[in-house]
């Protein structure tokens, strides 16, 4: 393998699923390729189970769990697994659309697949992504075409003619976040007052009901956008919480610009002096992080779970 090949697996049922992932798999195991999978916790098991002895071979994450958050899977899995076996190609398994995506993830999904064009280009790389026909919206079919290059169907592989622009179409998702409700609450973030930040996110948690671990989490994450408000735009930003759909939610608002559309995603070189890694943190930290950004104005929005889903 000389070249990145990114694939969509479009199936109907468990029997697909399986031929499609299984034959990939075992391909990648028969030329020595280091292979992960990382899909929902069914059709993990499904693929675990349909893999018998060979799954010991296998690397296997539970995508709800560690690609929750879409803008968490490139750093924290395709680009983990790949930079950890950086002299070999690698094959990933890789389902992240799955039925059950909220329409507030949904766009960060799509922006997420249409990256990976760009951040693995050039590299020895095959990744396979799964989509339940039966189960999905017609929309993101059609974005599955979109945002790969090639789709595996039963009757085999074709070129998709749909296949846009990475990098456009993913800004092409970059879309105004709703206003906060009318009951949000709102402080001022700027120089002097990032004690007051951190203060206002614990408190705000513990009124929720977060829980102690994960209201540390939303406060670091919080204190991260604070602080790059301070240091990187003119001005002041504000900083909104609300609750919504079972969320706690901290959105950050400045006016700044976040031109590079990777920025969260890929993580900058160790030997970096010029920053960029917040996103990446808080990206981590969350369990949805939602971005729009426009010359003069950036709103970063923050969700955590009060309960589990």
């Amino acid at each position: 393998m000389t070249a990145f090949d990114h694939l969509a697996l479009l199936y109907r049922d468990a029997g697909e699923l399986l031929a499609g992932t299984l034959s990939f798999v075992r391909a990648g195991l028969a030329a020595s390729e280091p292979v992960a999978v990382a899909v929902p916790g069914a059709n993990l098991d499904r693929i675990r189970d349909g893999l018998g002895a060979d799954a010991g071979r296998v690397t296997f994450h539970d995508m709800t769990r560690a690609g929750g958050n879409p803008g968490r899977i490139l750093p924290a899995v395709l680009l983990a697994f790949a930079n950890a076996h950086p002299d070999r190609p690698v094959r990933i398994v890789e389902e992240q659309v799955w039925p059950g995506r909220t329409p507030l993830e949904y766009p960060a999904c799509v922006q997420h697949e249409a990256l990976i064009n760009a951040v693995f280009a050039g590299r020895a790389a095959r990744i396979l992504c799964p989509y339940d026909v039966a189960g999905l919206a017609p929309e993101a079919i059609d974005d599955a075409h979109r945002t790969h290059p090639a789709v595996i169907t039963p009757e085999g592989r074709v070129a998709s003619p749909r296949y846009a622009d990475p990098v456009a179409l993913a800004e092409s998702f970059n879309l105004p976040l709703p206003d906060p409700p009318a009951d949000a609450t709102m402080i001022a973030v700027d120089l002097t007052g990032l004690a007051k930040v951190r203060a206002f996110v614990i408190d705000l948690a513990e009124a929720a009901g977060l829980g102690a671990d994960r209201a540390d989490d939303l406060m670091i994450a919080v204190n991260e956008l604070a602080t790059n408000t301070v240091a990187h735009t003119p001005g002041q930003g504000t900083l909104s919480a609300w609750t919504e759909g079972g969320d706690l939610v901290c959105q950050v608002r400045d006016g700044g610009h976040i031109a590079d559309p990777l920025a969260g995603r890929v993580p900058p070189p160790l030997t970096s002096s010029t920053g960029g890694r917040g996103l990446i943190l808080v990206n981590q930290l969350c369990d949805l992080v939602r971005v729009h950004s426009r010359p003069g104005a950036t709103t970063i929005r923050l969700h955590m779970r009060l309960s589990a889903r």
